[in-house]
């Protein structure tokens, strides 16, 4: 590992110091955010998982049963029916922080009045209400799959980071500082050597003159 370019003074040698102290707490602060996070993200992925097959398999139902519906009414009556909504939704977004990410929130708020059937339950068939019905509430179970999704992706690209960052300092920036420190310590016993054998040696000379 190459050491960095400084001078080898004491100074500099307390500062390195220092500065490997600080290296080697914030490795640990980040290695353990990592771990949480790669822990919450696993809920995260689970909880996907559940929601996607959820939503998947009503979805599938009620797409089934719209195509029931229209084998048994009319394009014009289907399209008539679902010409004006019967209510209004409003879609309310913010943010929520998970580890220092700030993931999406979303929720829906129904507004007063309104019905769920828009048309005349003589015109159409029994089937077409049931895809209403379940469509209905599919749609919060839509969002929500949407918002814990997104939380994977972002935590995924945090953990990515966070992993980088992790693997800089323990692969690079501590090895370097340690064999800076190395290097600083070896040169100062080296100087110090050499300064107590010039000593010894003026010793000795002003011995013999005397």
């Amino acid at each position: 590992m190459a050491k960095l370019n400084v001078n080898p003074t004491r100074m500099e040698l307390r500062r390195l110091k220092t500065r490997l102290k600080t290296a080697v707490r914030g490795h640990k602060l980040l290695k353990d955010k990592s771990d949480e996070m790669v822990r919450r993200f696993m809920l995260y992925v689970r909880e996907n998982k559940r929601l996607r097959e959820e939503v998947e398999g009503e979805l599938q139902a009620a797409l089934k049963a719209f195509m029931l519906a229209r084998a048994t009414s009319s394009d014009a009556v289907i399209e008539e029916a679902f010409a004006m909504p019967g209510t209004r939704v409003r879609l309310s977004a913010s943010s929520k922080n998970i580890m220092s990410v700030e993931v999406p929130s979303f929720e829906i708020i129904k507004e007063e009045g309104g019905e769920m059937y828009p048309y005349s339950f003589a015109s159409v068939t029994s089937e077409l209400d049931g895809v209403v019905s379940s469509l209905s509430e599919l749609m919060p179970k839509l969002l929500k799959l949407a918002e814990v999704e997104k939380t994977c992706n972002m935590l995924a690209d945090e953990i990515e980071k966070n992993r980088r960052r992790v693997n800089a300092l323990e692969y690079v920036m501590i090895p370097q500082l340690e064999e800076t420190i190395k290097y600083i310590t070896m040169k100062l016993d080296e100087n110090e050597r050499g300064a107590t054998t010039r000593l010894m040696k003026v010793k000795s000379m002003l011995e013999q003159k005397d």
